[in-house]
């Protein structure tokens, strides 16, 4: 089976010879004959390199806020190249940036820059240790939080790996990961209160930083219920454990002031990076001032790259215009619009569901009524869902190939392309059905 034409079946087996499974990123491999290879793009859409239009909501795992080569974004950071590409020392545009992460972000005081997500909590959870004089990690199955070895635990194993709920075992999502660290993290199903409750009981003290993504963005956009987040922020605070909230998807994307301002929540640290450059390579994490102003006092967190100019510029005219203009409040409505026809979809088809997330960025769950966790959501139907996706792709709809994606909207999206995706839904459930 062949989603795509010859030019990306023939460009696959180029690039297989000279790169790992012929892609650069494992998430970027759907498989053989099925890999998608990209020419361009353009707001709210883009070309294979077989020449076909999709409409994108996949947006890069997130990154593209106002659309695929935003001029207003790209003409700042022309301008900044200008002046030079890469410097040892610090200019005042990042100052600037940084103060407008301030201004934005409820809770944060200090920040450091860094280049991706996976940059931002790696220096996060080290800051944390370092803050603490503890060395454990508390996460949630099903939540990523980067491709470093201290984070890398219980992401996308299968759940029978888990062991029992009440003990969860954790598993290191690939080889090469340090046995040893093991003994550095515990797991928890997420919004597992009672599991939570218990092991903030014995071992409290124990814990260095508790890190959880507001909503699983990895696993299917599962909420965070009803008085989770809080109860996490109430124990870590009686414990003096540093509450990382991790808002690398959710940051800058689902509110101005991300969840934070959302879920009024308010954690220790906190980590940014996909939407706060429309797709340049730039993140973030900070927090409050005492924990922040050890770095660099005995605490090491660097880069070459942190202050690049690209990315630097292209944060400071992205959080700008998210800060001048509706935005985000154009994007909510637009994905609610999605939401709510795609709700209505499957109910006139009679396939039970949830429907997870924010209007920003949301996912469905199919074949089940109910998700709180990653191991809830294993039981849903995956292989109806792919079919669902493939069916969409032909039709130049372009979700993700993994059903544990979100969907992702950005500004460029129109009210048209939302017309177009459920029309087009709406003819494939029932003939997937």
């Amino acid at each position: 089976m062949s989603l795509f034409g010859p030019n990306s079946q023939s460009l696959q087996q180029r690039a297989r010879k000279v790169i790992p499974l012929g892609v650069n990123s494992n998430f970027r491999y759907w498989g053989e004959g099925i890999t998608p290879y990209v020419e361009r793009g353009k707001g709210a859409y883009l070309w294979d390199v077989d020449g076909k239009r999709y409409i994108d909501y996949r947006m890069a795992f997130g990154p593209i806020i106002l659309g695929h080569a935003y001029d207003e974004v790209d003409a700042q950071v022309v301008e900044e190249l200008k002046k030079g590409l890469l410097f040892a020392m610090t200019g005042e545009l990042e100052v600037a940036l940084v103060e407008l992460i301030v201004d934005l972000c409820p809770g944060v005081e200090m920040v450091r820059l860094a280049c991706s997500g996976t940059e931002a909590t790696m220096h996060a959870i080290r800051v944390a240790r370092a803050y603490t004089g503890r060395e454990v990690i508390l996460k949630f199955e099903g939540n990523y939080h980067g491709m470093h070895d201290h984070a890398l635990w219980s992401t996308y194993a299968p759940i029978e790996s888990y062991g029992n709920r009440r003990s969860p075992i954790p598993v290191p999502a690939s080889s090469g990961i340090p046995r040893n660290l093991r003994d550095m993290i515990i797991t928890l199903p997420f919004n597992d209160v009672e599991g939570f409750e218990r092991v903030m009981k014995s071992f409290g003290d124990q814990i260095a930083a508790v890190i959880t993504e507001p909503c699983q963005g990895n696993c299917g956009a599962i909420d965070a219920q009803p008085g989770f987040l809080d109860l996490i922020r109430q124990r870590t605070e009686e414990h003096g454990i540093v509450f990382i909230l991790d808002e690398v998807k959710t940051g800058f994307r689902i509110a101005n002031g991300g969840a934070q301002e959302v879920h009024k929540i308010v954690p220790d640290m906190a980590t940014y990076a996909k939407a706060m450059g429309n797709g340049y390579p730039i993140a973030a994490f900070g927090g409050k001032a005492e924990i922040m102003s050890i770095v660099g006092k005995g605490v090491s967190q660097g880069g070459t790259y942190t202050n690049n100019k690209p990315g630097v510029a292209a944060a400071y005219a992205t959080l700008n215009l998210l800060r001048e203009k509706p935005i985000l409040k154009t994007i909510a409505q637009r994905g609610e619009r999605l939401m709510d026809g795609l709700r209505d979809i499957l109910t006139e088809n009679s396939i039970p569901f949830v429907m997870s997330g924010y209007p920003a960025m949301f996912s469905f769950a199919l074949g089940v009524e109910s998700v709180a966790c990653q191991r809830d959501w294993s039981a849903s139907d995956q292989e109806f869902y792919l079919k669902l996706t493939e069916m969409a792709i032909e039709r130049g709809v372009m979700p993700d190939h993994d059903a544990r994606e979100p969907w992702f909207l950005c500004y460029s999206h129109s009210d048209a392309d939302i017309d177009e995706t459920l029309n087009v839904y709406a003819d494939i459930v029932k003939k997937a059905k």
